[in-house]
């Protein structure tokens, strides 16, 4: 029967991941992600039925846009297979089981979903352009308020932790108002702390604390592999990136998923 649970919860989350490969696309271009048509970002020819279900579609179609024949990107395909395998690691992580159901479980599993889908848009914009869009954050602050409630009302959490949350989220939504105000754009490094918060709300300060040591190495990492490729070159492609390019969003994203995913593993195991 749980054979049965998990493969309906990595259907769900294929479906989701075809979500976020649109929103991903339409959320900076301030498009509808809701209620317009999907379409072929090449063509524009609008998607039938059968060209919308996850993973099946792509194969059929051999990765190309039915009407113009132009390829689809692959990596809308990676993120729908990986957003149905996150889906059924974290219900196997927290035990999610139809014979010894747990309604606390239940509850925090939907509120991981919520969480993932901020973390994924997130870190999918950021890496394709660079930014941390306001209209995301606004909904990880309401699903935070939501969850805070969720944790007081039945819970029974200490909220003094939380309100510091909360105070902050106020003083940084502040600062980047008064920096939309000043410079006519949104500020990085705003959006980045107001990750932070939102990511510690859901997480936990010890696994975004980590999150952020994982992500600054990976970064390193990256920075020093284009500076060997540079020397190599002969170019100054890293002193480019450095200053403007390094997507700090998309790699806290995906070190606290990473992390946070082990860290539930581990957590349940023990108990």
């Amino acid at each position: 029967m749980n054979i049965i649970l998990y493969i309906t919860l990595f259907l769900i989350g294929c479906m989701f991941g075809s979500f976020y490969t649109l929103a991903v696309h339409r959320i900076p271009k301030r498009e509808n992600i809701t209620h317009k048509h999907s379409y072929c970002p090449k063509c524009n020819h609008k998607l039938g039925f059968l060209e919308l279900i996850p993973i099946i579609s792509y194969i059929c179609q051999k990765g190309k846009c039915k009407n113009c024949k132009q390829k689809i990107r692959v990596r809308y395909l990676v993120l729908e297979v990986l957003s149905g395998v996150l889906f059924v690691l974290f219900a196997v992580a927290l035990k999610i089981d139809l014979y010894n159901f747990n309604w606390s479980n239940a509850v925090f599993y939907l509120f991981t979903i919520l969480y993932l889908t901020l973390i994924i848009l997130i870190g999918g914009i950021d890496k394709e352009n660079r930014k941390i869009e306001r209209p995301v954050l606004a909904y990880g602050v309401i699903i935070s308020l939501i969850y805070i409630i969720y944790l007081y009302v039945v819970e029974k959490a200490n909220l003094l932790r939380y309100a510091i949350y909360l105070g902050t989220f106020v003083v940084i939504l502040i600062l980047d108002n008064v920096t939309l105000t000043k410079y006519r754009k949104n500020s990085y490094l705003n959006g980045i702390l107001m990750l932070i918060f939102i990511m510690a709300v859901f997480t936990g300060e010890y696994i975004t604390i980590n999150s952020i040591i994982v992500a600054t190495l990976a970064m390193a990492i990256y920075l020093l592999i284009h500076k060997i490729v540079d020397k190599v070159k002969n170019t100054k492609d890293t002193e480019k990136i450095l200053g403007k390019d390094i997507r700090i969003g998309y790699f806290i994203c995906i070190s606290n998923i990473i992390i946070f995913l082990i860290m539930t593993f581990l957590l349940n195991r023990t108990m």
